[in-house]
């Protein structure tokens, strides 16, 4: 299902900001390829979504990841993903590093093995900005409590201030959505999200 917002711009080009042809996963099973997804294609252009619907199983998260380059080593990707026409599969790791939060950002399906624990949720918000954006400590510091209140958290101080484990699992997630859109990526990939 593709839903168009008005409100975003598309790209000068008018094309899809992710292109993906033909898009396979394996993974090495016991010396053998088993098949996670097969030969996706689908394009999304800015301010669209796109729903993958499908049984648990069925290739889902495992064809989301492929596009970040995060599958596990026993893992190979096939086909073609673009982003604003720039061929992803194959990039070196510091490659992707930089394609990574600044032009696509993930919401994981679970935000306590997302967030780091031995970090309060503020400063792994600020570590992201400042790598991304060269913010200083205080500018950061006040976008991530920005970040946190536009996701409704009551308390964006204390949650700012808070370890992982100390907020209830809503509130981790919203936090997690908080370090996912600090960016402002083109794209946003959220697994599963409930």
């Amino acid at each position: 299902m593709t839903e168009t917002n008005p409100a975003r711009t598309t790209p000068a080009t008018g094309g899809p900001v992710l292109e993906v042809n033909g898009l396979s996963v394996d993974f090495g099973v016991d010396g053998e390829w088993v098949p996670a997804a097969k030969k996706l294609d689908y394009q999304i252009k800015a301010g669209e979504v796109l729903a993958i619907v499908g049984e648990s199983g069925s290739g889902k998260s495992a064809s989301s990841m492929a596009i970040l380059d995060l599958l596990p080593q026993n893992s190979r990707v096939r086909g073609s993903i673009k982003l604003d026409g720039r061929e992803l599969t194959g990039l070196s790791q510091p490659q992707m590093r930089r394609v990574r939060g600044r032009q696509v950002a993930v919401i994981f399906q679970e935000p306590m093995t997302a967030l780091n624990p031995v970090y309060t949720v503020g400063f792994q918000i600020v570590e992201t900005l400042r790598i991304h954006f060269g913010m200083s400590p205080h500018e950061a510091k006040e976008r991530a409590l920005e970040l946190l209140a536009m996701v409704e958290l009551p308390d964006p101080k204390k949650a700012f201030n808070s370890y992982p484990h100390q907020l209830s699992g809503g509130q981790r997630q919203r936090a997690m959505i908080a370090q996912s859109i600090s960016c402002d990526p083109k794209l946003l990939i959220a697994d599963e999200p409930t």
